[in-house]
């Protein structure tokens, strides 16, 4: 069984930062992509910023050189540092790893996601 848990998510003015951290625990081989989501109210779901096994990472572009990506393999753990924060990134963030565990070596990776973790940038 494998757990993704998220922390880090809060109430900041505008401007201000939080970083957000997703540990996944259990039965873990390997772990692929990471991904941070986010869905606003009255919006689909969409992904913020990814990064592959190698350390490469990418970001939607409404968060391009405010929002930062990384992970610590050694911890089963992406984290999302997020700078320069607006209203408009006021949403429920989730994270998102495709991972393989010890049951599963012989097939593709599988999507496992995190709860979610509420994130209001407000005044």
């Amino acid at each position: 069984q494998v757990q993704l848990v998220e922390s880090g998510g809060g109430l900041v003015q505008p401007g201000g930062s939080l970083r957000l951290s997703c540990a996944a625990s259990g039965s873990i081989f390997q772990i692929n992509a990471m991904d941070w989501y986010r869905q606003a109210p009255g919006k689909e779901r969409e992904l913020v910023a990814g990064i592959t096994s190698g350390g490469s990472p990418n970001y939607v572009d409404s968060v391009k050189g405010r929002f930062t990506i990384s992970r610590d393999n050694a911890k089963n753990t992406v984290y999302l540092q997020m700078n320069s924060l607006k209203p408009e990134d006021t949403a429920v963030y989730y994270c998102r790893m495709k991972l393989k565990t010890i049951r599963t070596i012989p097939f593709d990776p599988i999507d496992y996601w995190g709860q979610g973790t509420q994130v209001t940038v407000s005044s």
